[in-house]
């Protein structure tokens, strides 16, 4: 196994800059997410510490080697894709043993160290099948087995659930994420979806424009987002933020004023909809109407309008409003967070 330095990872395409001056530490055997949108850098790292990019300046150090120069073959990693990229005239057990195969190991080891990937994915009985007789769940289990045979010192996995179904999916990802603890391999796994990153994560790293935002452990980016940006993409529904002025021991918006201490100025409020209530006394932070109320089962989120202004708040199931009734919503006393209104950064809690 191999603890992961990148020294100011920077890449350029031209005039465009896919990835600034990255610096990041992954501990040997961590289970780390890069997570972000589409075009934020997060694919371009991990091909870089493949290598099968080059970075414009800037170091990969694997287990403390410098490996810029040396080829993707011989970086003991292995890659599990978003299109499984398996054989389709092979069997399952020969696209397993294909990465020992082209190593010339030994036919006899080989069988073995086959038989034990597959078990460790429940795929042993389905040896003898090809990729066509396979569910999409099976397919990328054989993918898993391929990149595991071998004991690289590396993961790397970019989007590997996002194939499957939403049922299939959730089911992977337990089963990933023990694979990862019992295996004990360090492990980076890009993705969008933030619920993945959440669910699977030691720590994320939250990139936007090329850029680090934040890095973290799950609950630590949830409950102190370091700016609006990392504050809107991590939780579903995401936090509401709310564009104000603190005046005069107030914070005014759309939705009226709050009595709130802090230095004058235009701010952004946040606060996440499980932290909001209605104000059965009229009383609340947030006054408007309802603009939408959806039904999830186990809640309801209730959108509440003021102007160019909205709240949701994640209510229990039985609550369910009337499109365009009066309410008025509380927030959660120490649960708001305060942003710099221009430059989105954190200023803290109230």
């Amino acid at each position: 196994m191999a603890a992961i330095e990148l020294r100011k990872l920077t890449k350029s395409f031209g005039s465009y800059t896919a990835l600034d001056a990255l610096d990041l530490n992954i501990g040997d055997g961590e289970f780390l997410v890069l997570l972000g949108p589409s075009g934020c850098g997060k694919s371009t790292t991990m091909r870089i510490v493949a290598g099968l990019e080059e970075p414009s300046s800037g170091e990969i150090l694997i287990g403390g080697r410098r490996v810029n120069d040396i080829p993707a073959r011989d970086r003991d990693l292995a890659m599990v894709f978003q299109n499984y990229a398996l054989y389709p005239h092979m069997t399952v057990g020969e696209n397993i043993a294909y990465p020992l195969k082209i190593r010339k190991v030994a036919r006899t080891e080989r069988e073995e160290l086959v038989r034990a990937a597959a078990q460790r994915v429940d795929m042993a009985h389905l040896l003898t099948r090809r990729p066509a007789e396979l569910s999409g769940g099976q397919r990328q289990r054989v993918a898993l087995a391929r990149a595991i045979v071998r004991r690289p010192q590396v993961f790397l996995m970019d989007e590997p659930l996002s194939n499957l179904d939403a049922k299939l999916r959730t089911v992977m990802r337990g089963e990933l994420k023990n694979l990862q603890r019992d295996l004990g391999t360090t492990t980076i796994y890009v993705t969008h979806d933030q619920v993945e990153a959440m669910t699977l994560a030691d720590r994320i790293v939250i990139l936007n424009k090329a850029v680090i935002q934040q890095i973290g452990t799950p609950a630590e980016v949830y409950a102190r987002p370091a700016n609006t940006f990392v504050a809107s993409f991590i939780g579903s529904p995401p936090m509401n933020l709310l564009s104000g002025q603190l005046k005069d021991g107030s914070f005014v918006s759309a939705g009226g004023p709050f009595a709130l201490e802090g230095a004058a100025g235009d701010i952004t409020l946040g606060i996440r909809p499980e932290h909001v209530r209605i104000a059965s006394d009229g009383n609340g932070h947030f006054r408007g109407t309802v603009f939408s109320s959806e039904l999830l089962g186990d809640c309801t989120i209730l959108t509440v309008k003021a102007g160019d202004a909205s709240v949701a708040a994640k209510l229990p199931p039985e609550v369910g409003l009337e499109r365009g009734t009066p309410v008025s919503l509380s927030f959660e006393a120490g649960r708001m967070h305060l942003f710099d209104a221009a430059t989105g950064v954190r200023r803290g809690e109230a």
